[in-house]
């Protein structure tokens, strides 16, 4: 699930860059900015670890 939300900020961040570029006209709910700050979230869960699941306190011998 970690994984999952580094490929979800990466097409965001993609899908912002191509409205931006093509000079797309959206309203205002789906702007690039609104899109590249749901992005960075996304990025922001991944780095603070949400979604990676419960971890084993550490190795038994």
């Amino acid at each position: 699930m970690s994984i999952m939300l580094a490929i979800i900020s990466a097409v965001l961040f993609f899908i912002s860059f191509l409205i931006n570029a093509a000079d797309i006209s959206t309203n205002d709910t789906f702007s690039s900015t609104n899109i590249m700050l749901l992005g960075l979230m996304a990025l922001a869960l991944h780095v603070a670890g949400i979604g990676s699941g419960w971890s084993v306190g550490g190795r038994r011998r």
